[in-house]
């Protein structure tokens, strides 16, 4: 399965939803970053041509990825695609990521429609609630996005497609590690916090073993999340 994280704006947590929810669940997928093709440290990065050639002439090679599009990069990628007729089709799914403020609603609302212009049927575009506060409200805070799709059905809303804010995710961002290696981590933190000579070795363990125990609290909320994006209907 091929798999396109998307959205004009930013700030919608498409790098979480990319590398903590879809990576780990898709079996043999890549990570690609669109904003870093061919990028040097420090520059803004946009798409061109050949790299967009590129990452379609990859993706014919691989089985499975997932492609995490910088939203400085969305607009021209997009426009690529137009330009290279029916190459939306190289994706499986796109998953769109949003969040309840409302410009970020808006810019959904844009990219939603933009996927439509190119040709992406509905049944391969998923919405995807980030940052809910209320799981409870999570219908009156995504109200305009949700009327949108209602009054013109061009992606698939479940609201049981949520992901909640968690601390985890900003712990993680500099580490390399995904929340399945902390799930599996049996080190007995306790005792080595016990044995440990200095406080500074206790705070560092300390940290540890929170993180842990934030992978363990949000790891059913990402199955469950991943459950209610229904990909293998998109195959079936």
């Amino acid at each position: 399965m091929k798999i396109a994280v998307i959205n004009f704006s930013g700030n919608v947590g498409k790098s979480t939803v990319a590398r903590h929810l879809l990576l780990p669940r898709v079996e043999g997928a890549d990570l690609i970053s669109v904003e870093s093709l061919n990028a040097t440290e420090g520059q803004t990065q946009t798409i061109r041509g050949t790299q967009f050639a590129d990452l379609q002439e990859y993706l014919q090679t691989v089985a499975s990825a997932v492609v995490d599009v910088g939203a400085s990069n969305v607009e021209q990628l997009l426009e690529l695609m137009r330009q290279y007729r029916g190459s939306h089709e190289d994706f499986d799914v796109f998953v769109v990521p949003t969040v309840p403020a409302l410009k970020q609603q808006q810019d959904t609302i844009a990219t939603l429609v933009e996927l439509s212009r190119i040709g992406v049927p509905s049944s391969r575009v998923r919405l995807l609630f980030n940052m809910v506060d209320d799981r409870d409200e999570l219908e009156r805070s995504f109200h305009p996005l949700l009327r949108f799709v209602s009054d013109h059905p061009i992606a698939k809303a479940d609201p049981a497609c949520w992901l909640g804010e968690n601390e985890i995710y900003g712990r993680l961002k500099t580490t390399g590690m995904d929340i399945g290696e902390l799930v599996r981590d049996t080190t007995d933190y306790k005792a080595l916090i016990a044995k440990a000579g200095d406080s500074a070795e206790k705070l560092a363990l300390a940290h540890k073993l929170a993180t842990r125990r934030l992978a363990h609290g949000v790891q059913p909320e990402l199955d469950a999340c991943f459950a209610a994006l229904a990909l293998e209907s998109v195959l079936a």
